[in-house]
């Protein structure tokens, strides 16, 4: 069922009910306007006809038949179409004429403070009470019927009835053409939402305002809808692409020291009878080529999940803790190297732990490798400070130092100096991180010495308070740049 049919159906059952709601109210209020006018009359003719009333007891009390045989006219004409009682003091019935209740039993007393309703015998009665005070005291009794006031009732409640028929399928067929053009903007959104290319994404589907609230936050909904698909769809995509890299590198990078450890398997397996020097040199080599392995594979793994990490991973952090900590791991794990740290209390960052740690690791671990000249132990200089709005870290090495026509490249997947250990990943985590929260990376020669600096740069959160992540860069395919 369409929407306006509903809206029709709702008001042509709802407006009615409306109306027949007032109509009862007005009704009781009509009915309480002709009572209260009803009662004013009898007060009014209770006032006339009073002074009468006390002549004609005075009359009766003393005897007078032809006085009060005058007097009663005189009362009978005051009250005209209005029933009237008039006893006397004893009990006795003086005057009584005019429509009034059969049963005088159920008359009430002189302390009712005004008109009341009585009901004798199936009809209904408002009735005055008037005390007579005086020489000769008695009660007056006036008397209206209830149902005088009946026509004016019936004609109230017949024009509430017709009006309650008549604006049943009237509202109905208004309701469904207001409904029906209201509706008209939802039914044109629903024939672009329906005829929309998925593929296209958002910008497929343009959100101009039609000044309908209602129809404008739906268009805006679907509109945001469409972004976050096509957001996720990007996403998606690249995990897929990253997914492809990291088995297309690990097959490629991998091949290599697979072929050498199944070189080294052979030659175990067809000379049993090696010697052990032999022997321990081909094992020393096997291990060698595992460590590799291993080393390559994690490095591919950190890269996937830096090119996969979302920026709710990011929280504050203190790059001064986290420096710390990964020199007392590279002083652990390379017992031999002399690290030199200059580092504040304290310097709070927006990141990702776990890829500031990958930074730090990968940044250490290349100074102490490659930070160092033949025969001589590596020594490293770590220092950390605030520069503006960036954190800047420096890591200063007693190396050969990088050639100024390398120091780009050294960033590139899998780029091996001669002689290089590492998988070639060392350097281009570092880079991925950096790009990942918002900083940059940079190699120049030690002022003064002949060994390279490492200088990261992240930016600090503009306030402390609400401390906000860096976006994430729109290109992250660090796992297959080459």
């Amino acid at each position: 069922m369409k929407l306006a049919t509903r809206i029709a159906l709702s008001v042509t059952v709802i407006v009615p009910l409306l109306v027949l709601g007032a109509g009862l109210l007005v009704l009781g209020l009509v009915s309480r306007d002709l009572h209260h006018q009803q009662d004013t009359r009898l007060q009014d003719l209770a006032a006339a006809a009073l002074p009468d009333v006390r002549t004609l007891l005075a009359a009766e009390l003393r005897g007078r038949p032809k006085v009060e045989q005058n007097q009663h006219r005189r009362v009978l004409d005051a009250v005209l179409d209005a029933g009237i009682l008039v006893r006397s003091a004893d009990g006795t019935d003086v005057l009584a004429g005019g429509p009034q209740p059969a049963d005088p039993a159920k008359l009430p007393g002189p302390d009712t403070g005004g008109p009341v309703t009585v009901r004798a015998k199936g009809h209904a009665w408002r009735v005055l009470t008037v005390p007579v005070t005086g020489a000769a005291p008695g009660t007056l009794w006036l008397f209206a019927p209830a149902s005088a006031t009946d026509p004016q009732l019936t004609a109230v409640r017949g024009r509430v009835l017709l009006v309650a028929l008549l604006s049943a399928p009237v509202s109905g067929l208004l309701a469904y053409a207001l409904a029906g053009r209201a509706t008209a903007s939802v039914r044109r959104l629903s024939r672009r939402a329906a005829a929309l290319d998925p593929g296209a994404g958002a910008a497929a589907f343009p959100t101009a305002p039609v000044n309908i609230a209602e129809v404008d936050e739906l268009s805006a909904a679907i509109g945001q809808l469409l972004a976050r698909y096509e957001e996720q769809a990007a996403r998606t995509t690249q995990a897929l692409d990253t997914a492809r890299s990291f088995s297309s590198a690990a097959s490629h990078e991998l091949r290599t020291p697979l072929m050498s450890m199944r070189t080294d398997l052979d030659v175990l397996a067809a000379h049993p009878d090696l010697s052990p020097a032999e022997r321990a040199e081909v094992v020393k080599d096997l291990q060698s080529d595992h460590a590799r392995l291993l080393e390559l594979l994690t490095a591919l793994q950190m890269l996937a999940r830096g090119d996969l990490v979302e920026v709710s991973a990011f929280a504050p952090l203190d790059l001064a803790e986290l420096v710390d900590t990964a020199v007392g791991e590279i002083t652990r794990r390379h017992p031999e190297a002399r690290v030199g740290t200059a580092l504040p209390p304290e310097l709070l960052v927006f990141g990702w732990d776990a890829g500031l740690m990958i930074l730090l690791a990968n940044l250490l671990g290349n100074a102490v490798v490659h930070g160092h000249l033949p025969g001589e132990p590596p020594g490293i200089s770590v220092r950390l400070r605030a520069e503006g709005p960036y954190a800047v870290l420096t890591v200063d090495d007693e190396g050969p130092g990088i050639p100024p026509e390398e120091r780009e490249s050294v960033f590139r997947r899998f780029h091996h100096r001669p002689g290089s250990p590492g998988s070639g990943l060392g350097l281009t985590l570092v880079a991925q991180q950096a790009a990942l929260h918002g900083g940059t990376v940079t190699i120049e020669a030690v002022p003064g010495g002949t060994g390279a600096r490492i200088e990261v740069r992240l930016p600090l959160p503009a306030t402390d308070d609400a401390p906000a992540p860096p976006p994430l860069p729109t290109r992250r395919d660090w796992i297959s740049r080459g």
